[in-house]
C-alpha cells in the first residue's frame, strides 16, 4: 500500500482543498491529512474559523482521505512518515522546497496550487462584504 501525507489547517474548506486531497489520491492509496490543532494555530498566530475537532470532521468526511492526525508542531514530520510508513509527502507548490529535508525518508512532491482560491481570499472577501 502506498501512502501519502499532506499538511494544513483546511479551515473554511474550499475547492482548492479538494484539488489538493483528489491529487494527492491519485499519488497513492492512503492519504493521511495532518491539521493544525488549535494550539499549534496559536503558535504560528492563525486563527481558524472552526475548531480542530470540526475541521477534523469535515475531513473525514471527504471520499480522498483516510485518515486525519493533529500536526502539534513543526518539527514533528519526519516522526510522522515514520510512524505511518509514508511513502510520498505532498504540499502545495507555495511550499516550493522547504520540505526537501524529508526526501531522506520519502518522496516529496510540490503540487500547483488551485488558481483563484484560498482561505485567505475567502476571509479577504467576507470582511469586504460584512463592510459593505
Amino acid at each position: 500500500m502506498r501512502k501519502v501525507i499532506t499538511y494544513g489547517t483546511f479551515d473554511l474548506l474550499h475547492w482548492g482543498h479538494i484539488n489538493i486531497l483528489k491529487r494527492a489520491k491519485e499519488l497513492g492509496d492512503y492519504v493521511i491529512v495532518a491539521i493544525s490543532s488549535d494550539e499549534f494555530n496559536e503558535l504560528k498566530n492563525k486563527k481558524a474559523y472552526h475548531s480542530f475537532e470540526n475541521r477534523k470532521m469535515i475531513l473525514e468526511s471527504i471520499r480522498y482521505v483516510d485518515e486525519v492526525i493533529a500536526e502539534e508542531k513543526w518539527e514533528q514530520k519526519i516522526d510522522d512518515v515514520i510512524k505511518h510508513d509514508v511513502d510520498v509527502f505532498v504540499m502545495g507548490d507555495d511550499w516550493e522546497g522547504k520540505f526537501d529535508f524529508l526526501k531522506d525518508y520519502c518522496e516529496v512532491v510540490y503540487l500547483p496550487r488551485t488558481v483563484g482560491i484560498s482561505t485567505s481570499k475567502i476571509k479577504k472577501d467576507l470582511l469586504k462584504v460584512n463592510n459593505g
